[in-house]
């Protein structure tokens, strides 16, 4: 690619996200152009000045038909998000594109349906049942088995996932995961999923993150993520990712066989997938494979070295960025001898320090100072009000860290987080009217 190429790429997105302006970037860097269809209000005349096409993610079928109705003149698709990547699927169909098959899109991003296609195929995992969200006492308790996790079908990043280790807790956990189920803007996504709940047995062990591609049917890893931090519960806020892993090698290749495996079993033939997967003794199980890259400014984790004849960008510049790597795939441009430079990384998800609303963040630049720091990105605004998980979903802010030792930009993440103060309000409670 050069300043020449003009070829367009289209990015199924969110209105709003970080990583909707790196695929700005990126294209820049490469010379490409890219065209857009993201979930903005139809009747507003183009408000970002972007071009692009208005859709909406809950109508899957008419968001598909007005892509292709605008007959853009597009290369390839890439999709930011879970919802946008089965509109992306679909259309890549519709427009003769390479892509995930929309069906295996639907059943990746389905809880239920991505643990009967791995248990189909062989693959280990956790019993599993299936409950109205509606379900009563009996229905709840039929069954089950401690400890176990109870989830939302279609909710992404940990979001409603609740570990029960009794049958009170266990009670306790679904009468809040409907509380939340019924938050506008889950109702928002007009999702039928979003109408059963998960309950498995709970994994236990060492989890980890798969970053990579599917080519023809074929994964390629581009990194494996440790997650310093145990996941244990009771919920799932996520915290630390860092590369290169530290597994011994044979654990490291059961990993990437057993993903691999996970990505056949759902159908997955052409694009990003990101993956979870838990390390319990000597087996691996597959969480979930998620058809889209890793999300929002943690893709800013992996830095890539280019091929030796080949330079990465219009710049000319020594490395690439993850939206790079893709935008090139997504393209049928061939991306043998890209990988993921050697030198170690982190990124530190700020964990949310409360529920409130954020009135201020101090410490920045003290921790900005911490050696092998790399940047932090403080994204909560004062006003902003603080949901920590199970009913939340997004993060205060970001810590990156980079090095040459694994363990010191662990080290050095954990240190600059403890050098933020969050100053945080509490919410007052409003009674309703006699």
């Amino acid at each position: 690619m050069n300043r020449s190429d003009s070829r367009r790429v289209l990015v199924v997105a969110a209105t709003t996200g970080y990583q909707l302006r790196s695929f700005g970037s990126a294209a820049e860097r490469l010379g490409l152009r890219l065209a857009f269809a993201t979930d903005r209000c139809h009747q507003l005349d183009d408000p970002w000045r972007d071009g692009a096409l208005p859709i909406r993610f809950h109508d899957e079928s008419e968001a598909v038909d007005t892509i292709v109705a605008a007959r853009p003149p597009v290369h390839g698709i890439v999709a930011v998000g879970d919802r946008p990547a089965i509109v992306a699927a679909g259309a890549a169909r519709a427009l003769g594109l390479p892509g995930h098959p929309p069906e295996a899109v639907r059943a990746a991003a389905h809880k239920q349906r991505t643990r009967e296609r791995l248990r189909a195929a062989g693959l280990p995992g956790p019993a599993f049942r299936a409950v109205p969200v509606g379900a009563d006492k009996a229905a709840l308790l039929d069954g089950a088995a401690f400890p176990c996790v109870i989830k939302p079908m279609a909710l992404s990043a940990s979001r409603g996932v609740i570990r029960a280790d009794t049958a009170d807790e266990l009670l306790a956990a679904a009468a809040r995961l409907r509380r939340l189920l019924r938050m506008p803007d889950v109702r928002a996504q007009r999702d039928p999923a979003n109408d059963t709940m998960l309950i498995e047995a709970f994994v236990p062990g060492r989890e980890v993150a798969v970053e990579g591609v599917v080519t023809g049917g074929a994964l390629e890893v581009f990194a494996i993520f440790d997650k310093p931090d145990p996941l244990d519960g009771p919920f799932f806020e996520e915290t630390i990712y860092a590369t290169p892993d530290t597994l011994p090698p044979e654990v490291r290749r059961s990993v990437i066989v057993q993903v691999a495996r996970a990505v056949g079993a759902l159908g997955l033939t052409d694009g990003p997938v990101h993956a979870e997967a838990r390390i319990d003794g000597e087996t691996v199980v597959v969480l979930e494979v998620a058809p889209r890259p890793i999300g929002g400014r943690c893709a800013r984790v992996l830095r890539f070295v280019p091929p030796a004849h080949s330079g990465a960008g219009r710049d000319g510049a020594a490395v690439a960025t993850l939206e790079e790597v893709l935008l090139r795939h997504a393209l049928g441009d061939a991306i043998d001898g890209w990988r993921v430079s050697d030198e170690a990384s982190a990124v530190m998800m700020i964990p949310v320090p409360g529920a409130g609303i954020c009135r201020e963040v101090t410490g920045v630049d003290a921790a900005r100072a911490v050696p092998g720091i790399e940047e932090v990105i403080v994204t909560a605004k004062p006003g902003e009000r603080l949901i920590p998980w199970p009913e939340g979903a997004s993060y205060p802010g970001f810590i990156f860290a980079r090095g040459s030792d694994r363990n010191d930009v662990v080290e050095a993440a954990r240190a600059a987080h403890a050098r933020l103060r969050f100053d945080v309000a509490p919410e007052l409670a409003v009674r309703p009217a006699e």
